[in-house]
């Protein structure tokens, strides 16, 4: 990977304010309570099951062909599926999105490769 620029890390400037960040992290929390008919303030998607995932979470048609490749390709457990789906799902909801797509999807795919290691 090439290097890059020291005056491009000093020049960068804020994509989003951290109050931008956390009033979209609001907004996302709030129509997780509402889609799930949890109380405010708890957890909400962490706390799912894998019969909740299956009733709550909507992947478009690429997320899903996206997330069965890489299940059988890297041979995921259902538990791992299961993670990368929670991430994926709070991807959708931090971009306001009323579906799981496939840049979410490879999103929180790329997020389990860091955590575990994985390089593809």
């Amino acid at each position: 990977m090439p290097k890059v620029p020291v005056q491009l890390l000093h020049n960068r400037k804020a994509e989003e304010s951290p109050k931008d960040i956390q009033q979209r992290v609001e907004q996302a929390r709030a129509v997780q309570c509402e889609r799930y008919h949890y109380p405010q303030g708890c957890p909400f998607i962490s706390v799912m099951n894998g019969e909740e995932l299956r009733q709550f979470a909507e992947l478009d048609k690429e997320g899903q062909e996206m997330l069965q490749l890489v299940f059988e390709t890297l041979g995921l457990s259902a538990r791992a599926d299961d993670r990368i789906v929670k991430v994926a799902m709070t991807s959708a909801d931090l971009d306001g999105a009323s579906l799981v797509d496939a840049a979410q999807v490879a999103e929180a795919i790329g997020y389990r490769a860091l955590d575990r290691g994985l390089l593809f």
